[in-house]
């Protein structure tokens, strides 16, 4: 059974959004509180989106249909990989390649085209000709490498930041692909059948939402479901605020919540706070 509790959404900085200036309008109904200028996540509809885009996706691969990762910004590339490998589904890391899903004949033909230079010999050729055909399969492989063997459209599709993958998203509403997204808070989320409110940012937030979808696939027969687990313990509150604190590296910094307070009461406002116990040190901003 899949198990995803609050304490992993906290580590993993899922409740972190973009800065107040940067948010879409559209995304309120998702958001929390703010933190000084920054925009804290409503992790309590995370959670519901999340049990909701886990029996989506279980359901879709049950019955006999793919499911599509895709997430090319650099922080996504090594997740959407890894977790798609592991439950053999398809993925696209490198770039989303125009018409990859409308014009899905076409690709076919390039991807027929990558399967036969990979058979292929070249030791009868010249250098320069088997220096050409070296380039034309690595940049082929470079772009279809996570879909040779898709021969049919996805059933589903999971996608990590709608902003930069804006043509996936176009594509998969134009041909009535459901979609599961990872949207953050200057994301739009309407078109998206199953947006999951979160950070799209943090490597921890991708690898760990990205790891949920590949669950839902792997136990796509299994009976129990996704459990999930709300609350924490005492000794766990401050774990969690000292590991959220920690979680900083050098493409991002992030916003320390105290998740005691938070889980208490999911509908303080953020002028409540006293003033002379900031959230946040005035130092640990996280801007993106």
């Amino acid at each position: 059974m899949a198990v995803v509790t609050m304490k992993s959404l906290l580590e993993s900085g899922v409740h972190f959004g973009h800065q107040v200036k940067r948010w879409d309008p559209r995304m309120k109904k998702f958001i929390f509180a703010e933190r000084n200028g920054i925009h804290i996540i409503d992790l309590q509809k995370t959670i519901q989106s999340i049990k909701e885009a886990y029996e989506v996706v279980r359901k879709t691969v049950a019955s006999g249909k793919p499911v599509l990762f895709v997430g090319t910004k650099k922080q996504a590339q090594q997740a959407i990989q890894k977790e798609a490998e592991r439950c053999e589904m398809f993925f696209v890391n490198n770039r989303w390649l125009g018409g990859m899903l409308t014009n899905f004949a076409t690709v076919r033909k390039s991807i027929e085209r990558l399967i036969k230079l990979e058979k292929e010999d070249f030791s009868s050729l010249t250098k320069k000709e088997q220096a050409q055909l070296q380039k034309e399969k690595a940049k082929l492989d470079k772009n279809l490498c996570g879909i040779k063997g898709m021969n049919k459209l996805p059933g589903i599709i999971f996608i990590i930041d709608t902003r930069k993958e804006g043509i996936a998203v176009a594509e998969a509403r134009r041909l009535g692909i459901p979609i599961v997204a990872v949207v953050d808070t200057n994301c739009n989320p309407e078109g998206i059948d199953y947006p999951i409110p979160g950070n799209d940012d943090a490597i921890r937030s991708i690898s760990l939402f990205t790891q949920i979808i590949a669950n839902a696939v792997v136990e796509a027969e299994s009976e129990t479901g996704l459990k999930i687990i709300e609350t924490l313990q005492e000794e766990e509150q401050e774990e969690a605020a000292q590991a959220a604190a920690a979680e900083s590296s050098a493409e991002d910094e992030e916003v320390e919540v105290d998740p005691s307070t938070y889980v208490a009461d999911a509908k303080v406002e953020a002028e409540e706070t006293p003033a002379e116990e900031p959230v946040i040190e005035e130092d640990k901003f996280y801007t993106k």
